[in-house]
């Protein structure tokens, strides 16, 4: 079994050095040093530097993603640009401090020459989580007329919040766009929730039973992505 691991990573490692034209000595170290020679081959050759600096600072983000923030408030204060502030809002918002992403998206707005949509969309993420609702129309003024609003989970949060400050009918009619067959699920849920909570129990009833029979029809990663949502959706099956 061993020998044949070997025969294949040294197969392998002398495949790799005559592909990249690698200095001849590799193929001496490889076939006389089977194991050693193949290993110290994959290190120094195959295993590229700038994917272990990304794999690197990617486990360091998730260990301590204050650090990622540390470096990107320094890079801004060294160099005070549209994309940096960006990203440092948008680190922000990974860590959930709403707070000072709104603050950092509103100052790219100042910013007339660019592109605004991007930092409006996130706002109307920031107030949705912060459950300021009132936040989530004033930001959805200005983008609801473009194109990438419909659709979108920007629009999903505008009808949500619309429902949380009582205009039910307002509510409905952006839920409602957000019903497309065989996608999403998560929202489409909670549309048939709004239909239940107000007493609508034929129409919540009935998409409940749409996405029910949509679930058989997924791949096994669409169902292992949305199993929270499926199990909820027969949980109120069964209740009605």
């Amino acid at each position: 079994m061993y020998y044949y691991l070997i025969v294949a990573l040294q197969a392998f490692c002398i495949y790799h050095v005559y592909k990249h034209q690698k200095p001849y000595y590799w193929f001496f170290l490889i076939f006389f040093i089977p194991v050693v020679g193949s290993i110290i081959y994959i290190i120094t050759q195959v295993y590229n530097k700038n994917d272990a600096d990304k794999i690197q600072s990617e486990l360091t983000n998730i260990i301590n993603p204050t650090k990622k923030i540390k470096d990107l408030e320094k890079k801004l204060e060294f160099s005070d640009t549209y994309t940096n502030r960006i990203d440092l809002a948008d680190a922000y918002f990974a860590n959930n401090d709403m707070a000072n992403a709104i603050n950092q998206y509103k100052q790219t707005l100042e910013d007339t020459s660019q592109n605004n949509l991007y930092a409006h969309q996130e706002l109307i993420l920031c107030y949705f989580k912060l459950q300021d609702y009132a936040g989530v129309l004033d930001s959805v003024e200005v983008i609801k007329n473009k194109p990438e609003f419909k659709g979108s989970k920007q629009q999903f949060c505008y009808g949500l919040a619309l429902k949380e400050l009582g205009q039910l009918e307002k509510a409905e009619a952006q839920l409602r766009q957000i019903d497309r067959p065989y996608s999403n699920y998560s929202e489409r849920l909670e549309l048939a929730k709004f239909y239940l909570e107000n007493d609508r129990i034929a129409e919540g009833k009935d998409l409940l039973n749409e996405i029910s029979e949509e679930s058989k029809h997924m791949t096994k990663p669409n169902r292992r992505l949305y199993r929270g949502t499926i199990a909820e959706v027969e949980r109120l099956l069964k209740s009605l």
